[in-house]
This record gives structure tokens, sequence and C-alpha cells, in this order.
């Protein structure tokens, strides 16, 4: 496949009567055909990587979620986006925080994302962390972390869309990411 960049290519060159039927799914659906299976089951084939949310909680306990709906949203003034369940039993406490780390897991990391995209008590067992200056948390091993002030909440169907300001940020020079593909853990090959 050739690459090509934004100045080669307009919407109004576009003519889908150029598309082969190996390149689209013979299966199509419109809006009204639409339910939530095949909905999950296009959208999976989204390659994402994989962060941990998290803050203290006002007893000082690590409080956080796993996140595959993480981006970087603006570089001036410096915000990041990511969207949470409304049925998260984590985000309240993070909400109320105020501050929260990102940590973006590096593949080695799968038992993290599975700790902490688990609901109950004690998410954080076995799981190495600490606190940053600004008051996040930060999962040690992470390939980054991001240092984040809540800016704002809206809520958009079953999710939570934030914004958030980067206070903060740390990097590893070496690793690779965790991916989340096709409902599944994935592996990618980087230069």
């Amino acid at each position: 496949m050739e690459r090509l960049n934004s100045t080669e290519l307009d919407s109004t060159e576009l003519d889908s009567t150029e598309l082969n039927s190996t390149e689209l799914n013979s299966t199509e659906l419109n809006s009204t055909e639409l339910n939530s299976s095949d909905f999950r089951n296009v959208l999976s084939r989204f390659a994402s990587g994989v962060t941990v949310v998290a803050s203290l909680d006002e007893r000082g306990a690590p409080a956080g979620l796993a996140c595959q709906s993480f981006a970087s949203l603006s570089l001036d003034p410096p915000l990041v986006l990511l969207c949470v369940g409304t049925s998260s039993t984590s985000w309240p406490s993070i909400r109320r925080a105020g501050r929260f780390g990102v940590s973006i897991l590096a593949e080695e990391q799968r038992d993290v994302c599975a700790a902490l995209g688990r609901r109950g008590p004690d998410k954080f067992a076995g799981v190495e962390w600490e606190a940053s200056a600004q008051g996040a948390v930060r999962i040690a091993g992470a390939l980054a972390t991001v240092d984040c002030e809540l800016q704002t909440v809206h809520e958009a169907g079953d999710h939570y869309v934030v914004t958030a300001r980067v206070l903060g940020l740390t990097a590893r020079e070496d690793g690779t990411p965790l991916l989340y593909f096709r409902s599944d853990y994935a592996t990618g090959v980087f230069a």
C-alpha cells in the first residue's frame, strides 16, 4: 500500500467506484440496522494502546482503571483526552481527586491491564506503583506516564469524555507498547 500525505489527495478526488470489493467488507450496515455487537466487532479493528488511569483516593490509596481510549488533544496548552465508561466504579474517586496519572503500558504488562480492568476492591494488589509530586499514580515499568489535572467531563452515551491538562511527563527509552486489537492483546513491529 502506498502512503499518501494530505496534499496528495483531497476528498473531491476520491471516487468510491475506484475501490474494489476486496478493500471493503461485503456486509454493510446502516444506522437503522446497527447493533452493539456489530459496532464493537467493526471498531475492534482499530488497534489501540492500553493505559492505566489512576490517582490517590481520599484515604491515600490508589484508585485506577484500564483505558484504551486515550489520545493527545492539544499541544498549546498541553491537553489529553480519555474516555471512561459511566459504569466505572473507580472513576468517581479519580474524578474527586482532580489529578491523575496515565501510564502507557508496555507489552509485558498484560497482568497489570487485567488487574486494573477488573471490578472489585484492591485492584492494585501485586501492581507496583508510585505517587508523583503532582499527586498522580504512576505504574512502575510503564513505557511513559502523563501526570494530569482534570479539566472537563462530558457525558456521551455510555461514556464520559474527559479532557485534562498535562502537568508532567516521563518516558522509557526501550520497550514496545501493549496493544489491543480485535478484542484481544496484540503485538506490533516497531523500528
